[in-house]
């Protein structure tokens, strides 16, 4: 199972690059939104990293190894519960992920359809499973910068220093990451685990929006 590739990118095509490793080159294929932002990815020696979801593609008489390429865990990880929806492979999810996964992920947290419709591939069936399915479970990919008081005694120190450790995977600042831990925390005392805690930070910063 090859879960990153690190190497220089000798073709970029509209929905894939090439990869040179040491001489061997892998084709990997990039969700459009990811490939946006791919060349946030490049370091100043021209590698560039990409955490890597690899499947078999089963055709009648074979199966084809596939990789798809992203720039984070976290990108990788929204990848994977959206190909959760029944109907919804690797290859469809690739072309359906047009928008930044931050804004997909409100729009599941919203139970907006319309939104969801203009991804490719997506129509009102399938818009409705996804929220059916998604809805509730996506708020910490909400947070991801795509676009763009005391804690209480109950909750875990490793619960908040794992919810804490996820912000800084999404480019939030550690200052940042941990006040708006706090506030959630604040708001909703009863929260037990990191999941909920990144559910409540993204309530609050929608709720920021708003105002």
């Amino acid at each position: 199972m090859i879960s990153q590739i690190s190497g220089k990118i000798k073709k970029r095509k509209q929905s894939s690059v090439v990869v040179d490793v040491n001489g061997i080159s892998y084709e990997v294929m990039i969700p459009p939104s990811v490939m946006r932002g791919l060349d946030k990815c490049d370091s100043a020696d021209g590698v560039v990293t990409l955490i890597t979801y690899h499947y078999y593609q089963m055709d009648p008489s074979k199966a084809i190894p596939v990789l798809v390429g992203f720039a984070n865990e976290i990108e990788k990880e929204f990848f994977e519960q959206f190909i959760t929806v029944s109907g919804v492979g690797p290859k469809a999810a690739c072309r359906a992920l047009t928008l930044s996964i931050s804004e997909i992920a409100g729009a599941i947290d919203r139970g907006d359809m319309a939104v969801l419709k203009k991804l490719p591939g997506i129509g009102d069936q399938k818009a409705r499973e996804i929220i059916a399915k998604l809805q509730g479970k996506v708020g910490k990919f909400g947070l991801l910068q795509d676009n763009a008081g005391g804690i209480h005694a109950s909750v875990k120190e490793d619960i908040k220093e794992e919810a804490l450790n996820v912000l800084l995977q999404l480019q939030y600042k550690r200052n940042e990451a941990g006040e708006m831990i706090d506030k959630a925390i604040k708001r909703n005392p009863k929260l037990t685990t990191c999941e909920e805690i990144l559910n409540e930070v993204y309530k609050g910063s929608r709720a920021q929006i708003k105002i």
